[in-house]
């Protein structure tokens, strides 16, 4: 009897010490990698905003070539044309109407552009051309005319460049700041004087302003061969 009891005693304890060694482990932390996004973290305080493009407007650009002008150290652009060049010198004393030619030269504004309008042992004018390119180029720099200054000393003698007034309604002769003329008259024009204001003379190449005042019109004064202003710059 007792040596059932002992055989009993020991079979449960193998079962006991089986079921132990079986025990289920705990489950193991994976290491998670992280995955980086495709995306580029960008400092905001590097970030520039776009500039807005400036446009000039008649409450503006007063005051803009009065700042503008005092920036300035040239006086001189070369304008070149199919028949050749001449070289303007500006005057100090008409700040506006010289600071704006200045603008309007750096700009690139009187590249290919024409003398359009050529008046007989009177003057010649340019600055304007029937192209898309010429209407853009306004377009981006602005709609704006200038005041007359015509009390600065300046006489229409020959060789003088002036600015045209606009051909909108316009009692005052606020003046066109895109087109330009410039006088052959012996010894001048000075009926003009009153209206429009001289910022400039020739200083070189009057040959080649008498030469484009010879080329053949129609009769609205229109040359009836192109004259391009092929190239204006600002020299030395």
């Amino acid at each position: 009897m007792n040596t059932k009891i002992l055989s009993y005693a020991i079979l449960l304890l193998l079962i006991l010490t089986t079921g132990c060694n079986n025990t289920p482990k705990p489950k193991q932390k994976v290491k998670q990698t992280k995955v980086k996004n495709d995306t580029v973290a960008v400092d905001s305080s590097k970030v520039t905003k776009k500039e807005e493009k400036f446009v000039l407007t008649e409450e503006n650009a007063i005051p803009f070539f009065y700042e503008y002008n005092k920036t300035l150290k040239e006086d001189k652009v070369k304008i070149t044309t199919n028949l050749g060049s001449f070289t303007l010198q500006l005057f100090d004393n008409v700040p506006y109407h010289k600071a704006n030619f200045i603008y309007l030269t750096k700009k690139g504004y009187f590249n290919d552009t024409y003398f359009h309008r050529v008046v007989k042992n009177f003057i010649i004018q340019g600055g304007n051309a029937d192209n898309r390119k010429t209407a853009k180029k306004r377009g981006e720099i602005g709609r704006y005319l200038l005041p007359p200054d015509t009390k600065k000393g300046h006489k229409h003698h020959r060789g003088v460049i002036s600015m045209p007034s606009s051909e909108n309604d316009n009692p005052h002769k606020l003046a066109s700041p895109y087109e330009f003329f410039i006088v052959v008259t012996k010894p001048g024009s000075y009926h003009l004087d009153k209206d429009y204001t001289p910022f400039g003379k020739v200083i070189k190449g009057m040959d080649v302003v008498d030469l484009i005042n010879r080329q053949p019109v129609d009769e609205g004064d229109w040359p009836k061969q192109n004259i391009f202003i092929i190239k204006a710059e600002v020299v030395k």
